[in-house]
C-alpha cells in the first residue's frame, strides 16, 4: 500500500516537512518527512503492526525547523519529553477539515448502516456548499464515516482559527442529529488527520463491526482554493448573536409551538445559551424534507430558516413561518383597505424535485423551449422572448422586460402566447380583455404577474398604465381615488407584472413600444407547411395520447422556484461589451436584461458572489452574453425590429419595395407586389388612426421612405383625365443603412492598430491604396488612369511632416496593389501561408483593369473558388490522385474531393488552407453593415480561418467571427471620422 499513501500524502501535504503520528494501544510513534517516498515506506511497516489503532498525519504546513526532531524515521513509544507538532508551530492553514462520524459507542468500529448514512450525509454537506459557492472538495473514507477536505489559504492567527471554527459550528448546526455528527473540534491548526491508505483500528474486527482501510473517494483534478468571502458567509450563517427580545408579555415557548402546530422535531441540542431544533420536514419547500431549522435563544428570541438555497440559504424566516401556521381571520374589506391576494398552493413534491434538477444541473432554457414546441410549432425566436420575460420578474436588479409580438392575422400569435403562459402558474396568469380600472380593482393580482393582451387596441388610459408599469417596474403602481361615500380608497398593481400584447400591427404609442422586445410570428411558407404537418399528427392522435401535461407541470414549478427569491445579477465584462448602434438609449438595457435573464435561469449553476444585502447574487457568463447577443441580432433582423420598431407586415413591404428595384412606387405597385388589399398597404405606408389612436406608418417609421403628391395626365377615348396620385421614394443606400441593425460584442482587446498622434495607421494607407486601385478616377475619355494608385499614395504619403519615413517607406512599397498589400501584411499582420485578403490580391492581373471589371478581387481562373472559402474538414482524400483542375489554382493532379461535389483540390491548396493564420481586417476590404448575425453554424472565420463565424454577409460572401466583425467596426468608425 506504499503508493496508495504516498499519493494520499501529496494530496494533502503536496510540499513541506509532515509529521506521521501512529496512535497504538499504548503508545505514541512519531517522525517528520521532507522524504514522501520514506514516509510511504515507513507509514506502510507502522500499518501492519495490528497494534496501531490509526496512522495519521498533519494536514497543514509545519515548521521546518521541526525536521531536526525525527528526520525522516519513524520513532517508536515516544517518552514525556518527545514534542509533537503544536498549533503554533503551524506556518499557514491549508485545508478546512470536515469529519463526518457516525454516532456510536467509543472505541468500536461503525457498522455498515452507520458507515453508508455518514457518507450520505457528506454528500449532502458537499451539494450544499457547492450551493453556497464551494468548488467541489477532496471526499475520503475515513473507514469509520467520511472526510471532506476543502482547499483554503489563510495565516495562522486568531482570526483565521475563529473562521474556521465558525465554519464548522455552522455545519454541526444544521447536519448533526442523533445518529450522526460533524465533529466541530477539527478547528485547530496542528490537527493531524488519518493518512489514507492505512487501516482504521477501533476495537476489535467483528463481522458486524469490521476494520476499514481509509480512501480517497474524489479529488478533483484542480484542487480550487474556497474564497475567504464563502468562509465568512458560511460562518455567519447563522445567528452568533441573540436578536432583539420580544416584547413583555409576547414571548413564545418554541417547543410547545412546534409541537402544537404539529411540526416534527428531528432533533434538538444546546446553541449559544438556547436551544436549536432540527425540523423533520421543511415547512418552507415541499422541493426537500430535511434543512430546516429553528433556535429559541436565552432571552426568548426565535429564528428560524432552512439551509437549502432555493429555501433562503439561512436567512431569517420566523415571521414567515408563524404567518403560515398562525393564518389571521380575513377582515373584510372597506375604504382604503385591499384583501390580500391568496396564498398560491405549493407544488407537488415530485414536480419541485424534477425543476430543481433542471435547474441544477440541467438546460432550463432548452427545457422550457422543448415543451413550447410539443404544443406550439417554429417562432423559438417568440418563445425565448417570452422566456426572459418571465424570467426577468425574479431579478433584483433589472428593468423588466415586456413582449410586444405581431405578425399577419392567422399566423399563430395567440397560440404561441397561450402555449407559453400554460408553464406559468395559474396565480400568476391575467389574460383576456380588461380595462385600466379593473386591474387597479382586482384583488387577486400578485406580484409577478403576466398581462396578456391578444389582438386588444390599448385605450389611452392602458397605454399609460403600460408607460408607468415599465418605468417603475420594481414598484408598486397606486391609484388613488373616493369611494361613493367619499372615503379615500387607493388601489395598486403589484409590482414586477410583465406585459404581452400581441397585436397584427403597431401596439400604438412610440413611447411604450420602445419599451418593448418587439419580436416577430413566422409567417413564411415554411412554417405554414410545418404548423399543418404538426396539426395532422395532432389530430390522428387518440384520446389521451397527448402526454405533455408533466412537463407542462415542471415548468410550472421551475418558474415557482424562481420567484421565491429575488436575485442579483452581476455582469463583470459590461464594460467590454460595445455596440455598432446605441442611438436607442433603451436597446442597451435590454441586452444587459437578457444577459441576466439568461443567467438567471441558470442561477443554481453559476457563481455565488457575496452581496451586503444578502441577497442572493450571482456572476453572469460569456455563455449568457453569447446567448444574449444572439437573440437580441435576432431582433434587430431576423426575427423582430428592436431597433427599426418596424412590424412584420412592415418589414415585409420594405423587402418587397427592394426586391422591386424601383426607386419610385405606388400604393397600387406594392399592393400587387405583396397580395394586399389596397386599405392593408395604404395603412402599412402612411398609417392610420383608430378609436383616437395613431399608429404611424413606414412614412413616419422609415427615413428611407418619402411621398410626393403628384398629379397624372392619362389620356383615353380621346378625353384627357388628370388626377391626384401619391409617389413614394425610395433611397436603397439609406435603407441600407437605416436597416443594418444594432450589433454587439466583446472588446477583447481594444484597438490593434497602433495609432499614432495624428491619426495615422498603416492599416489606413493600404486601405487608400486599395480603394485607389480598385476604383480609378476616370479620365477625359472615360477610362481609368493606371497613375491613379500612385497618385492617391503620394498624396497620402505627404499630408504631414510627421512619420515621413514610414510615410515614404509606404510609397515605396507601393509598387503595384500587389505589392502594397503583400507589405501591409508583412507588416504584423500576417506571413507565411495565403489568407482570405491575401489570396485576393495576389490573383488578381497585374494590369490595370478597367473600370467595372469584377475580376479583380476574385481568382484568375474561371469558375474557381477563392481559398478562404476552403474547409479542409470538407474534403474526402482520392485513393489516387486525379487528373483533374483543382477548382481554387486550377493545377492538376488533385488529391481530395468536396464532399457531395464535383469539385477537386490540390495537395497544396489543402495544405494552405490548413495552415493557421490571423488576420486583421483591413479598412474598407468589408463593410460591416453587410453583415447579420445567423443563427446556423458557418463554419470558420473567413478571416482569421481559426475562430467560429457569427456574422455573415451574403452581399460580400463572406462568414466572419465576433473579434472580426469588431475591429471591422472600429475601423469604419475611425475612417467614417477621418472622412
Amino acid at each position: 500500500m506504499s503508493d496508495a499513501i504516498r499519493r494520499a500524502v501529496e494530496v494533502l501535504a503536496p510540499g513541506g516537512v509532515v509529521e506521521v503520528r501512529a496512535l497504538a494501544e499504548s503508545a505514541v510513534h512519531s517522525g517528520y518527512f521532507d522524504d514522501r517516498t520514506e514516509l510511504a515506506g515507513r507509514a506502510a511497516v507502522l500499518d501492519a503492526d495490528p497494534e496501531v489503532a490509526g496512522i495519521y498525519v498533519t494536514l497543514n504546513p509545519v515548521n521546518p525547523a521541526l525536521l531536526a526532531r525525527r528526520a525522516n524515521r519513524i520513532k517508536l513509544r515516544l517518552t514525556k519529553k518527545d514534542a509533537t507538532t503544536a498549533d503554533t508551530d503551524i506556518v499557514r492553514r491549508r485545508w478546512l477539515p470536515v469529519d463526518i462520524d457516525p454516532v456510536r459507542p467509543s472505541g468500536v468500529s461503525s457498522t455498515t448502516a452507520e458507515h453508508d448514512l455518514a457518507l450520505a450525509t457528506a454528500e449532502k454537506i458537499a451539494a450544499w456548499l457547492s450551493e453556497q459557492g464551494f468548488p467541489a472538495p477532496v471526499a475520503a473514507d475515513s473507514g469509520n464515516g467520511a472526510h471532506l477536505l476543502y482547499r483554503i489559504d489563510l495565516p495562522n492567527d486568531e482570526a483565521a482559527t475563529g473562521l474556521v471554527k465558525g465554519c464548522l459550528a455552522t455545519l454541526d448546526a444544521l447536519f448533526s442529529n442523533e445518529k450522526v455528527t460533524v465533529d466541530t473540534a477539527n478547528y485547530n491548526a496542528a490537527r493531524i488527520w488519518k493518512l489514507y491508505g492505512t487501516v482504521s483500528r477501533k476495537g476489535d474486527s467483528t463481522p458486524e463491526r469490521p476494520h476499514r482501510r481509509a480512501k480517497f473517494l474524489a479529488v478533483p483534478d484542480e484542487i480550487a482554493v474556497v474564497p475567504v468571502e464563502r468562509l465568512r458567509h458560511l460562518a455567519g450563517l447563522l445567528p452568533k448573536e441573540e436578536p432583539a427580545a420580544p416584547k413583555k408579555g409576547a414571548g413564545i415557548d418554541l417547543a410547545a409551538w412546534l409541537a402544537g402546530h404539529k411540526i416534527a422535531v428531528r432533533s434538538a441540542k444546546p446553541y449559544r445559551g438556547g436551544t436549536l431544533y432540527v425540523l423533520e420536514d421543511c415547512p418552507f419547500s415541499a422541493a426537500h424534507k430535511d434543512g430546516a431549522f429553528a433556535i429559541q435563544f436565552a432571552n426568548g428570541a426565535i429564528f428560524a430558516g432552512c439551509h437549502h438555497q432555493s429555501c433562503g440559504g439561512g436567512r431569517q424566516r420566523w415571521p414567515e413561518l408563524r404567518a403560515q401556521f398562525e393564518k389571521p381571520k380575513q377582515k373584510k374589506p372597506r375604504g382604503g383597505e385591499l384583501s390580500s391576494p391568496p396564498v398560491p398552493a405549493p407544488e407537488q413534491d415530485e414536480y419541485r424535485e424534477k425543476a430543481l434538477a433542471v435547474l441544477k444541473e440541467g438546460d432550463p432554457l432548452g427545457f422550457l423551449l422543448d415543451t413550447f414546441h410539443r404544443e406550439h410549432v417554429g417562432d423559438a425566436a417568440v418563445a425565448k422572448c417570452l422566456i426572459m420575460s418571465l424570467a426577468s420578474q425574479s431579478i433584483a436588479n433589472t428593468r423588466g422586460l415586456h413582449v410586444a409580438i405581431s405578425g399577419k392575422s392567422g399566423k399563430g400569435k395567440t397560440h404561441a402566447c397561450a402555449a407559453m403562459l400554460a408553464q406559468v402558474p395559474e396565480q400568476y396568469r391575467l389574460a383576456g380583455t380588461v380595462s385600466d380600472k379593473a386591474l387597479y380593482y382586482n384583488n387577486r393580482l400578485c406580484p409577478g404577474t403576466v398581462f396578456l393582451f391578444d389582438d386588444v387596441s390599448l385605450s389611452d388610459d392602458l397605454q399609460e398604465l403600460l408607460k408607468a408599469a415599465t418605468a417603475n417596474f420594481r414598484e408598486r403602481i397606486e391609484h388613488q381615488t373616493v369611494t361613493t361615500d367619499r372615503q379615500l380608497r387607493i388601489c395598486t398593481i403589484p409590482e414586477r407584472c410583465v406585459w404581452w400584447l400581441a397585436k397584427v400591427e403597431n401596439i400604438g404609442d412610440d413611447q411604450v413600444a420602445n419599451r418593448m422586445l418587439t419580436v416577430w410570428i413566422d409567417d413564411s411558407a415554411e412554417q405554414d407547411r410545418a404548423v399543418l404537418e404538426h396539426l395532422k399528427v395532432s389530430e390522428a392522435r387518440a384520446p389521451g395520447a397527448v402526454a405533455v401535461a408533466e412537463e407542462v407541470h415542471v415548468c410550472r414549478a421551475i418558474w415557482t422556484l424562481l420567484k421565491e427569491r429575488l436575485v442579483h445579477v452581476i455582469i463583470p465584462f459590461a464594460t467590454r461589451i460595445q455596440f455598432s448602434n446605441a442611438a436607442n438609449r433603451r436597446n442597451p438595457g435590454i441586452l444587459f436584461d437578457l444577459i441576466k435573464c439568461h443567467a438567471l435561469l441558470r442561477c443554481l449553476q453559476r457563481e455565488q458572489v457575496p452581496s451586503a444585502s444578502g441577497d442572493l447574487c450571482i456572476l453572469a457568463t460569456r455563455e449568457d452574453f453569447k446567448a444574449a447577443a444572439d437573440l437580441y441580432a435576432s431582433l434587430n433582423g431576423v426575427t423582430g425590429g428592436q431597433e427599426t420598431k418596424l412590424t412584420r407586415n412592415e418589414a415585409a413591404a420594405l423587402m418587397t419595395v427592394v426586391a422591386m428595384g424601383a426607386p419610385v412606387f405606388t400604393i397600387k405597385q406594392l399592393q400587387q407586389a405583396m397580395g394586399l388589399t389596397y386599405y392593408q398597404t395604404r395603412r402599412i405606408m402612411n398609417g392610420y388612426v383608430n378609436r383616437g389612436t395613431t399608429y404611424a406608418g413606414l412614412l413616419e417609421k422609415c427615413p428611407a421612405v418619402s411621398c410626393v403628391d403628384a398629379t397624372v395626365t392619362e389620356d383615353g377615348c380621346g378625353t384627357t383625365v388628370r388626377r391626384r396620385e401619391h409617389h413614394y421614394f425610395f433611397d436603397v443606400a439609406l435603407y441600407r443603412n437605416w436597416s443594418a441593425g444594432a450589433a454587439v460584442w466583446i472588446d477583447e482587446d481594444g484597438d490593434e492598430d497602433g495609432d499614432d498622434d495624428d491619426g495615422y495607421t498603416m492599416a489606413a494607407d493600404v486601405h487608400r491604396m486599395y480603394t485607389a486601385w480598385c476604383h480609378p478616377q476616370k479620365g477625359e475619355n472615360g477610362e481609368g488612369s493606371g497613375d491613379t494608385l500612385h497618385n492617391s499614395t503620394k498624396s497620402v504619403s505627404h499630408s504631414t511632416d510627421v512619420h515621413q519615413d514610414r510615410r515614404a517607406q509606404s510609397k515605396q512599397r507601393a509598387l503595384s496593389p500587389h505589392t502594397a498589400c503583400v507589405c501591409a501584411l508583412e507588416n504584423g499582420v500576417h506571413v507565411g501561408a495565403k489568407t482570405a485578403f491575401e489570396s485576393r490580391i495576389s490573383a488578381v492581373p497585374q494590369e490595370s483593369p478597367s473600370l467595372g471589371d469584377t475580376t479583380r478581387c476574385t481568382p484568375v481562373h474561371p469558375g474557381t473558388s477563392p481559398l478562404y472559402m476552403v474547409y479542409p474538414t470538407d474534403y474526402i482524400p482520392l485513393p489516387v490522385p486525379k487528373n483533374e483542375p483543382c477548382h481554387v489554382c486550377g493545377s492538376r493532379p488533385t488529391s481530395s474531393v468536396l464532399r457531395g461535389k464535383e469539385q477537386y483540390l490540390c495537395y497544396a491548396c489543402l495544405k494552405k488552407a490548413k495552415t493557421p493564420a490571423k488576420v486583421l481586417p483591413l479598412p474598407g476590404l468589408l463593410d460591416h453593415r453587410t453583415f447579420e448575425r445567423a443563427g446556423v453554424d458557418l463554419g470558420r472565420c473567413t478571416i482569421c480561418d481559426s475562430e467560429k463565424a457569427v456574422y455573415r454577409s451574403r452581399e460580400a460572401q463572406a462568414n466572419v467571427c465576433e473579434g472580426c466583425y469588431a475591429r471591422l467596426v472600429r475601423e469604419w468608425n475611425r475612417e467614417a471620422g477621418v472622412r
